[in-house]
């Protein structure tokens, strides 16, 4: 089990890594760039970890029921998942791309 120190340390460093990209900087004339709507769903999965470990350090201090911790643990679950999901379909279309003929 990750302890709550090895998970900030992830989720500083993936921050970091979303900060100093620069990558998706096309110009389209209207609606969201990919790199902006990639970014902000791994912010709401980041942001979905950190209300999870919170809530795991309140139920050790003994300030939050467990039930809270159990639903905080579970939503972290589904959007990593999700986001998992989403990055293996990602690889997949861009391994289909790089087989097409010229």
């Amino acid at each position: 089990m990750a302890s709550p120190s090895i998970a900030a340390n992830a989720y500083a460093s993936l921050a970091r890594v979303l900060e100093n990209g620069g990558a998706g900087k096309g110009g389209e004339p209207s609606g969201q760039s990919f790199a902006s709507l990639l970014k902000d769903a791994v912010g709401s999965v980041m942001e979905s970890g950190r209300k999870s470990d919170a809530q795991t350090v309140a139920m050790a201090a003994g300030k939050a029921n467990v039930m809270d911790v159990v639903t905080a643990v579970a939503d972290t679950d589904v959007a990593v998942s999700t986001l998992v999901s989403v990055r293996d379909r990602v690889i997949a279309a861009y391994e289909d791309i790089m087989k097409m003929p010229i």
